[in-house]
């Protein structure tokens, strides 16, 4: 995991809440523990891409709406 991971746009808890689910409720569809949902939301864990991809898929989204780079200036 690089550095600037602290940057990443995460989106997770609010689709989660959206989507009506607890953190228990999607760590069990994800198949992993709900301190790992947790850490995810708050920054401090950036999940594999499968991981990333059962999240999106339980929450019916694109990876790129639970997660996003900031935009550079150039």
């Amino acid at each position: 995991m690089g550095k600037n991971h602290k940057k990443l746009i995460n989106s997770l808890e609010e689709l989660r809440k959206d989507a009506g689910l607890t953190q228990q409720q999607l760590s069990d569809f994800a198949e992993v523990s709900r301190k790992s949902i947790n850490a995810i939301e708050n920054g401090i864990y950036v999940p594999s891409t499968v991981l990333a991809l059962k999240i999106a898929n339980t929450l019916q989204c694109k990876v790129e709406d639970l997660f996003k780079l900031p935009e550079t200036k150039e």
